[in-house]
């Protein structure tokens, strides 16, 4: 048989190929052990409102150029307000959050509702958009349904349940609504007259 014919660049090429590989690999080991601590996001935050430490994770990253923010500024985030509405399980990033929240500033008033059930939606949670209506009671005669009328057409939730807890059970509910109507609501609510309608398409 006739002697094998020897290819030394393509066998250094194969060793060459080899170290690569192996080198790559290094890297990518070495660089997988460069992790940092960022902030997430651990449970929603309406828009608007101010982020609460118990809202923030800590959670272990690889060292990469996505935007994140240091988990050694959290005790600044807790003094800041979420720009949009903030999901669990989000990495913060700077522009989720903001140092002003027009949401509760001049002309802005937080109205504090104590609803029995059938006035609020199955569900509610913090950062949603409600209507408040006006809702006569049965006292009030047979034209009491034409009385019937939108108090307030876009209000944010600010707080669901009790303080610390984020169930409706208690059928307490805080929304931010415009401080012109919030003593026409305030007064309609301590008479049992007032009931939120969900508007699930609107953030």
């Amino acid at each position: 048989m006739p002697p094998r014919e020897r290819k030394p660049a393509l066998a250094a090429l194969a060793v060459l190929l080899i170290l690569g590989g192996a080198l790559a690999t290094t890297l990518l080991v070495l660089r997988s052990g460069d992790r940092v601590s960022a902030i997430r996001v651990g449970r929603q935050v309406g828009a608007g409102q101010l982020v609460p430490m118990t809202a923030l994770q800590e959670v272990s990253i690889a060292e990469t150029d996505i935007d994140y923010v240091p988990w050694t500024f959290r005790d600044r985030v807790a003094k800041t307000y979420a720009a949009v509405t903030l999901l669990p399980g989000t990495l913060l990033t700077e522009r989720m959050v903001t140092t002003d929240s027009a949401l509760v500033g001049p002309g802005k008033a937080i109205v504090g509702l104590a609803l029995k059930a059938g006035q609020t939606p199955v569900g509610l949670d913090v950062g949603d958009v409600v209507q408040v209506i006006y809702v006569a009671s049965a006292g009030r005669g047979s034209g009491a349904v034409a009385q019937q009328r939108v108090l307030a057409s876009s209000a944010r939730v600010q707080s669901v349940g009790a303080p610390g807890s984020r169930t409706s059970s208690t059928g307490l509910v805080s929304v931010i609504v415009d401080s012109s109507v919030a003593p026409t609501i305030a007064q309609y609510a301590s008479s049992g007259e007032v009931a939120l309608t969900l508007l699930p398409g609107v953030k």
